[in-house]
């Protein structure tokens, strides 16, 4: 009887583990859904690789009036690049919380990383308001269109993990995360580097290096 119940206790151990490792991992060593956000950002990668190159072939199409160096404020730009990549600090304070069990701090650090997207996105509006009024519109020119249809691509970006991240917050205050919630953590996270990094590309060939 005690051997039937031993074997019985290895067997379920067994196909505990089978099962974990069934749902949670890949032939690659990562989860199924690491390896889902993977695929994902590296199509997003071919996305912004194709405007970003756009971009660079069109920057040059504009009046004498209208160009970059006439309408570029690179301080403010500077300064809102800065609160975005100050978000990326944040949320690797969060997935370092979500790994230690700490909800509580992880929820503060997701808030806090949506707050700093949140003001980013507010100043990207400001910024082509700005220039709107300047008279750079979006038909304005090649440089015109290729420069809003590129970093407007990037503030949607913004926006929608703004959105996850008060969602996401929403559904731990709930107690409705499906899954383990470090690892839903940390896809947010990769999401958000990931448009983090590409804004540092952004900034730099947009508004550094001269047409």
């Amino acid at each position: 009887m005690a051997d039937t119940a031993v074997h019985a206790h290895d067997d379920h151990a067994h196909g505990d583990h089978h099962d974990d490792h069934a749902v949670h991992h890949t032939s690659t060593g990562l989860s199924n859904n690491k390896l889902a956000m993977w695929l994902f950002l590296g199509s997003e990668c071919l996305l912004f690789g194709g405007l970003i190159s756009t971009y660079m072939l069109y920057r040059g199409r504009h009046s004498e009036n209208l160009g970059p160096d006439q309408v570029w404020d690179i301080p403010f730009t500077s300064a809102s690049s800065f609160v975005l990549l100050m978000s990326s600090l944040t949320m690797v304070l969060a997935v370092t919380a979500a790994r230690r069990h700490d909800e509580r701090n992880t929820k503060v650090w997701l808030v806090l990383t949506a707050l700093l997207g949140s003001m980013f996105v507010a100043g990207q509006i400001y910024e082509f308001t700005t220039f709107y009024r300047e008279g750079l519109g979006f038909t304005t020119s090649l440089f015109s269109s290729s420069f809003y249809t590129l970093t407007g691509f990037h503030g949607v970006h913004v926006t929608v993990g703004v959105i996850i991240l008060l969602s996401v917050v929403g559904m731990m205050i709930k107690n409705r995360i499906p899954g383990d919630k470090p690892e839903v953590v940390e896809l947010v996270g990769l999401y958000w580097h990931f448009v983090d990094i590409v804004w540092i590309l952004i900034f730099t060939l947009v508004y550094l290096i001269p047409a």
